[in-house]
């Protein structure tokens, strides 16, 4: 058995909400599963984006966030992922959490009612105390980027 903390995490249903709150779908799974609340099917042409409502606010603790992640499933058969991921909902925010998607595949996508759409990934905050200096420390690396570390050994 799982033997992980556990974080109090207050979800308001909204009037729109039907079906499941976001869940763990096994017992060692990070991401909560999060569903589509939705009237009727929404249809994601591909190259569009949407964005899907799950039906719940909530009051995250502070020193905590939501990250919003892709389902891997959805990614892989389909092409969907979450546009902007991870998403972030702070702990201050207190309206409807949305899912914002994009359909990456060649074909349609329909999304119902309760579909699974994203993760929902309790995370820690630590915030930066910016300092202003006149010299960084050295490193092998130094300015190195985009690529400088090669792709094979």
């Amino acid at each position: 058995m799982a033997m992980f903390q556990r974080v109090p995490l207050k979800v308001k249903l909204l009037p729109h909400f039907k079906g499941e709150l976001p869940r763990y779908e096994t017992i060692h799974a990070s991401g909560m599963d999060v569903r589509a609340s939705v009237e009727a099917a929404m249809t994601i042409a591909p190259g569009a984006r949407a964005m899907i409502p799950t039906g719940i606010s909530m009051e995250i603790p502070p020193g905590y966030e939501i990250q919003v992640r892709p389902r891997s499933g959805l990614a892989a058969k389909q092409g969907v992922t979450v546009l902007n991921t991870p998403g972030t909902v702070d702990a201050d925010y207190r309206g409807e959490v949305k899912v914002i998607v994009i359909n990456l595949g060649d074909t349609p996508v329909e999304v119902r009612d309760q579909d699974r759409i994203a993760q929902f990934v309790l995370c820690p905050v630590v915030q930066a105390e910016i300092e202003v200096v006149s010299e960084l420390g050295t490193t092998d690396r130094g300015a190195g980027g985009f690529g400088s570390t090669g792709v094979r050994a």
